[in-house]
């Protein structure tokens, strides 16, 4: 048991975890390194004087989200969707083993961008319910990555949303290194985590080459699990750090240096300019010489090979990045050449092995067969009843029971909470947004399934002090979500939101006022009608207004409330929140809380009817 969650491993803890077919090395101390010594990518012209020819394959996958089985928790199904995909680690696995069939399995390694103990009813049961800092039992996640023989993984920002406790557990469980060099501890400035690694693999008939993988995580952390990890890390720029940190790979004898990074490319981020980039795996290609190639995450798109031309070096640098869930399998091959004694890389390739392709891994899949049973069984578990159906298909465009149903529970806990309190009289308001498109509360009876999803995120309750006038200047800017569209001019519900880009989880509605949003105005002028107890909102007028931990600390880049007081940090989850309220009222009745406060219009007229 670790007297500190981010006491780092010592060398030989790492090494005794990951005896496989390849060595490892933990931040070497030497801090200058040659220069990026390797040809360009495609097209190279070639070396003269070369020796040997090897070629090394690295494999990666990001975003896994805790699937395993190929299994929907929610739908109580076989995964599925419009594109036939399927999804989890035991599909992966019999990928990897193809990919080690072909290659030469000396020839291989396997690592994965993060996100990876979040995202399905599996994580939060091993989480929550049957938590592994509690039972010791192995997560598994970890059983699972161990039998595949991981050689590494970056850290993702979700792996920080069940604290750091249960994360330094499941590091703990892992035969192979967590890796996040800008996760920096904040007392001693020291990394919380392994910065890199360097594998030595041994193609046959050739010397060996020494393989840095070096991984970073995303600076949004700060913000979105700001009360898991503030006053404990900090998370710096990933150019900077890479920049740091190559240089002393490639001292340290890498012959091939690959970034897994939990950043996507397109140069952005959700939450303004107060941190360091979010999506900055473009800048870091750019940026940083020495770097062969980098595995994409968080972006949860689909890249199969993209090169980035270096801006000091001219090199290119191969980007690549697997679908989410376990849908893709990345395959990075490097060809490499002996130029006077010293391994280079000569090109780089990358491709895609989707998983829909193969059955899964029996071994993976018997590894896990109780757990998945067990939370299969939990899932389907009913907590009471609902007197109708309520689905979720139109909430991001209507005003529907099921979203109002989330609202209702958050301010009775608020509600509860200020009891008593000098903060007791504040009308109490909520906000809440449409996670799930397909997500149906059944008329009869209701299950943990159900509830879980609706609400997919294991976000936990907040409530905040804001004016009037924030309250209108914080639905103004969640109306940009929806296309700007005139009088008379055609709806179509499906092209009607999203506008710019902008994600269903980051546009909020709310309960407790009313008001009209009229989508035929420019973004910034929608909100009309906007009213209290039936009177005009007041700006000057204080509420406390229902959240979540997300939206608190800044997730989604809303006005006011990152900077709002404080009222309520419960630090329970909302998704819990939700089965408790089922559980003591046995029953859920939109009559008791369902009302239409808000409505799209076009110059007063009703879009919907």
């Amino acid at each position: 048991m670790r007297t500190h969650p981010f006491r780092r491993r010592t060398r030989a803890a790492v090494v005794l975890a990951t005896a496989c077919a390849a060595s490892l090395i933990l931040m070497p101390s030497a801090a200058a390194a040659p220069g990026h010594g390797h040809g360009g990518k495609p097209g190279h012209p070639g070396h003269p004087g070369k020796e040997q020819t090897a070629t090394v394959t690295v494999m990666g996958t990001s975003d896994l989200h805790g699937y395993i089985e190929n299994w929907d928790y929610f739908k109580d199904t076989e995964y599925d969707d419009a594109a036939g995909n399927d999804v989890g680690l035991a599909k992966i696995s019999a990928l990897a083993n193809q990919v080690r069939a072909d290659r030469g399995e000396a020839n291989t390694l396997l690592i994965d961008a993060g996100d990876t103990i979040q995202g399905t009813s599996l994580t939060d049961y091993f989480a929550n319910v049957e938590p592994i800092t509690e039972t010791g039992e192995i997560h598994p996640m970890a059983a699972a990555m161990n039998a595949m023989d991981y050689d590494a993984a970056a850290l993702g920002n979700h792996e920080f949303n069940y604290g750091t406790d249960l994360l330094a557990q499941f590091e703990d469980q892992l035969d192979f290194p967590l890796l996040a060099a800008n996760a920096v501890d904040e007392n001693t400035g020291k990394p919380a985590f392994t910065p890199y690694v360097i594998k030595t693999v041994k193609p046959k008939g050739n010397k060996p080459i020494k393989v840095g993988i070096l991984g970073l995580t995303n600076p949004g952390i700060a913000i979105w699990d700001k009360g898991n990890v503030e006053g404990k890390l900090r998370f710096p720029d990933l150019v900077e750090t890479a920049a740091k940190y190559v240089p002393r790979m490639k001292a340290a004898g890498a012959d091939v240096v690959v970034v897994s990074a939990h950043s996507g490319t397109s140069g952005t981020s959700s939450y303004g300019d107060g941190l360091p980039l979010e999506n900055a795996a473009t800048q870091v290609a750019e940026e940083v010489p020495g770097i062969d190639a980098i595995l994409v995450g968080h972006a949860h798109t689909e890249i199969e090979e993209r090169f980035v031309a270096n801006k000091a070096t001219g090199e290119q640098v191969l980007l690549t990045e697997p679908l989410n869930w376990g849908m893709r399998l990345s395959v990075m091959d490097f060809e490499l050449a002996k130029v006077r004694g010293k391994w280079q890389v000569e090109s780089a390739s990358s491709s895609l092995l989707n998983a829909n392709t193969v059955e899964p891994d029996p071994v993976v899949s018997a590894l896990v067969k109780e757990a998945h049973q067990r939370v299969t069984d939990y899932v389907n578990t009913p907590v009471g009843t609902a007197t109708e159906t309520m689905p979720a298909a139109e909430s991001r465009y209507r005003d529907t029971a099921v979203i109002d149903f989330v609202n209702e529970v958050q301010a009775d806990a608020v509600e509860r909470a200020l009891a008593g309190t000098a903060n007791e009289g504040l009308p109490v308001l909520s906000i809440a947004a449409p996670f799930s498109r397909t997500a149906v509360i059944p008329e009869g009876p209701v299950t943990i399934r159900d509830i879980a999803g609706l609400y997919v995120f294991p976000n936990t309750l907040y409530a905040v002090d804001m004016t009037g006038a924030q309250i209108k200047d914080y639905l103004e800017y969640s109306a940009k979500y929806f296309v700007q569209t005139a009088p008379g001019a055609p709806v179509n519900p499906e092209t009607l939101t999203n506008a710019d880009g902008t994600p269903d989880y980051n546009y909020d509605m709310f309960s407790g006022i009313s008001y009209d949003i009229d989508i035929s105005q420019p973004v910034g002028e929608r909100i009309t009608n906007l009213t209290f107890d039936g009177a005009p909102l007041d700006p000057e007028q204080h509420f406390a207004v229902a959240t979540n931990n997300y939206r608190q600390s800044g997730g989604g880049n809303f006005p006011h409330i990152a900077t709002a007081p404080v009222l309520l940090n419960q630090q329970t989850e909302i998704r819990q929140l939700l089965i408790d309220y089922v559980v003591a009222n046995q029953s859920i009745d939109p009559s008791a809380f369902a009302e239409e406060n808000w409505r799209l219009v076009r110059a007063g007229v009703p879009v919907f009817g």
